[in-house]
């Protein structure tokens, strides 16, 4: 792989290969000749109406062959894509737009409607791109300027004040992961990778330029298979997938309820999951129905792609946690040695090398927070993230994840800080105050519970229409409970052991 931006990735393999299979969406196969032409439309259109290189371009659509096409369409163009969430509120969507400037959004029909709401919320998008209206042809070759240096993403996730924060992912961030995933899984044109994360989530980043390194094909996920499990078994089944990627909580509900039969899926090779733990009686009882599947857990937050990866020697033989692993190639992932703990081998995480981000888009103070000198003796200088996550080096060499040191919580595979919850809540006129808790649950990693105290007249479907106003649905509180006041421990403090949760 000796691409140096990831939508050389795409002319390469077209080039390669120009009739074989690059998307597939339901019916739909777009080949990888027919990608490239329509994404170079997408850029010309782009280009035509004054995005240079650099610029912050959304997308908007469902997840889709026009989405892709979209995607890739942005970086030819020499910009970066912004994925928002088709389905979050137009508050929310608005709100990211205006925090990295956007001008121009790439959108699929459908959600053409959504533009008169998201101007009202605050928007200022002076043109939208109807990705399913542009046809390839009748421009030339594209200026092609770039580095591997540029953004190539923008990635937001919650944040703890309220306001998302965009995570910042070079060319070179991303294809430092890819050039990593293709040798380690060996990737190859006729590999079918699993596309169940949507665009915002960045899981994606492998399902789709992974394929594309490869010149395999990616299939997208029907919307429905992923709300009953049945329906995702089939799939799998159905479209011989090689290559699944998705939370753990996805894969619990496909054991549970999916009718998965001993020996199922013989095509899959490798099954990936990451951004929570997976329970190990759920991923043993998995692994002993697909003994000819490689199952890997990968390890790492948004700011630093993918870091570490840790591959089951096979089914876990007890319910302890299963390891993050070890750090992947040109990355180190390390134990910070102020980190205050009792060993040295146990601490705050922190990680450095080629798929680490730039920062946080537009928030300095909050870069400079996170994003440090390596503070090891002896070491060349360079920055270092900060994850947050607590971890264990085991004597095997690998690492195990003990929890967080603030109030980030996975749900579903969702990053979640609790405090944006509790934010919105408190921007009720009826809300005096709220704790926002996570309840541990086996098929999710966490509930999320909300309670507040509020004014008389105030009720639960008050505060659950107002959150649906300001969250996007991954996010919504599960339980709201509704009280007069909220417990206090004896120093003032909030208790919020006694509302039944974690924190």
């Amino acid at each position: 792989m000796t691409a140096a931006l990831l939508h050389e990735l795409l002319t390469a393999s077209a080039a390669r290969n120009p009739a074989g299979p690059a998307v597939v969406d339901g019916a739909r196969s777009v080949s990888y000749a027919a990608l490239d032409a329509w994404s170079t439309a997408v850029a010309w259109e782009l280009l035509d109406h004054g995005v240079q290189r650099g610029d912050r371009v959304g997308i908007l659509a469902a997840k889709s062959a026009e989405a892709v096409a979209g995607i890739y369409g942005i970086l030819k163009a020499g910009a970066c894509y912004v994925p928002c969430d088709p389905a979050a509120p137009p508050a929310r969507t608005s709100a990211i737009m205006r925090d990295c400037d956007l001008k121009l959004a790439c959108i699929g029909a459908a959600q053409a409607a959504l533009a008169s709401e998201l101007a009202a919320a605050g928007a200022s998008l002076r043109h939208l791109v109807v990705l399913d209206d542009l046809q390839p042809g009748g421009h030339g070759p594209l200026p092609g300027t770039g580095s591997d240096t540029d953004l190539a993403y923008i990635l937001y996730t919650s944040g703890s004040t309220g306001q998302p924060k965009g995570v910042m992912l070079t060319h070179r961030n991303a294809l430092a992961f890819i050039g990593w995933a293709v040798a380690e899984l060996g990737l190859r044109p006729g590999d079918r990778l699993s596309s169940h994360a949507p665009f915002h989530f960045d899981l994606s980043v492998l399902d789709l330029f992974g394929a594309a390194a490869a010149g395999a094909s990616v299939w997208l996920v029907p919307a429905a298979a992923s709300v009953f499990p049945a329906r995702l078994a089939s799939f799998i089944r159905d479209s011989g997938i090689t290559i699944w990627y998705s939370v753990p909580s996805v894969l619990t509900m496909l054991v549970c309820r999916g009718g998965v039969r001993p020996g199922d899926f013989p095509a899959l090779r490798a099954m990936l999951f990451a951004g929570e733990v997976f329970p190990a009686r759920f991923l043993r009882q998995l692994a002993g129905l697909l003994p000819h599947t490689r199952f890997g857990n990968l390890y790492g937050p948004t700011e630093t792609n993918v870091c570490t990866a840790y591959w089951l020697p096979g089914p876990p033989e007890d319910d302890q946690d299963i390891p993050i692993g070890t750090a992947i190639s040109g990355t180190e992932a390390f134990i910070a040695p102020d980190s205050g703990a009792a060993s040295p081998e146990s601490g705050e995480l922190w990680v450095r090398g080629a798929t680490v981000a730039r920062g946080y888009w537009g928030d300095s103070e909050r870069t400079s927070e996170r994003f440090v000198p390596d503070p090891r003796p002896g070491h060349a200088p360079g920055i270092a993230y900060r994850t947050g996550d607590l971890v264990r080096r085991r004597d095997d060499g690998n690492l195990l994840f003990l929890g967080r040191l603030d109030s980030q919580i996975k749900s579903r595979g969702h990053r979640i800080e609790l405090g944006e919850i509790e934010t919105a809540l408190l921007r009720h006129p009826g809300v005096r105050d709220a704790a926002v808790l996570a309840v541990p649950d086996d098929l999710v990693t966490n509930l999320i519970k909300a309670c507040a105290a509020v004014e008389p007249g105030t009720g639960e479907l008050d505060l659950r229409t107002h959150c649906l106003a300001l969250l996007p649905p991954y996010m919504m509180p599960d339980i709201i409970e509704v009280r007069a006041d909220l417990p206090r421990t004896s120093t003032g403090e909030i208790d919020r052991r006694s509302l039944g949760g974690t924190r």
